[in-house]
């Protein structure tokens, strides 16, 4: 009874291998018409939103995006993704923006979180960092968790950090400005994004600080361009 019911199992089985090879078929044209559909989706639209990056951009960590280096050359607008966030933007806590380095010639988004990590943080401590050829492209500008997320940064030293930390953006260029200079894709990029960043988020430029001027620390160093920076920024 038993070797009679297996038997009949695998007749059945037989019979149906027709349509389950047929099914098959099915199965793989469609998800090559989806493909196809997924590749002009991606055409069209180009960089994008935010939401898109973070999905399918290849190498880009869970908690934060890459925006590449090319965007850095295409002027203020094409930071526009940088608002289109999952969460909503909290216009109102953001009063102040700080201007940091990495202290080193060398760093990638996956770098400076395992450095941060080793710190006992939670993860990256700025929202923004700005590559300069060396590990991030030059110009490449990668955004932070905490900024995607609209969480608090880890950036800020001195007596008013935690007020810093709370309300500033921090902002970190990838060198050693006490070393050498910044590259002129990192510091177009800087003006860029702050201009944005003011304009979105009714930020008076005088907020806008070198770390050097709220800490104990020479960040970002003395061949930042200090008074070309301040002069760009009081001319809006």
């Amino acid at each position: 009874m038993h070797k009679s019911a297996a038997r009949s199992k695998v007749v059945v089985m037989g019979k149906g291998s027709g349509k389950s090879k047929t099914a098959k078929r099915d199965a793989q044209q469609m998800q090559r018409a989806r493909n196809v559909w997924l590749s002009l989706l991606a055409t069209m639209t180009g960089i994008g939103g935010l939401m898109y990056l973070l999905d399918s951009t290849p190498g880009t960590r869970a908690d934060g995006v890459t925006l590449p280096a090319l965007v850095a050359a295409a002027g203020p607008s094409s930071l526009e993704s940088v608002f289109r966030l999952p969460a909503d933007m909290k216009k109102n806590r953001w009063k102040s923006i700080v201007i940091h380095h990495t202290g080193s010639p060398y760093a990638t988004a996956d770098s400076l979180e395992d450095q941060a990590r080793q710190m006992k943080l939670k993860g990256l401590g700025y929202h923004f960092v700005i590559g300069n050829g060396n590990g991030l492209d030059d110009g490449e500008l990668h955004v932070g968790y905490r900024w995607v997320q609209q969480l608090p940064g880890a950036h800020s030293a001195g007596k008013e950090a935690d007020w810093y930390n709370n309300n500033a953006l921090g902002i970190c260029l990838v060198g050693n400005g006490d070393r050498g200079t910044f590259t002129d894709g990192q510091v177009r990029r800087l003006m860029q994004l702050v201009d944005a960043l003011c304009d979105e988020l009714d930020i008076p430029r005088e907020n806008v600080k070198l770390h050097s001027q709220i800490a104990p620390t020479s960040s970002p160093g003395r061949f930042f361009p200090a008074a070309q920076f301040s002069e760009r920024l009081s001319g809006k």
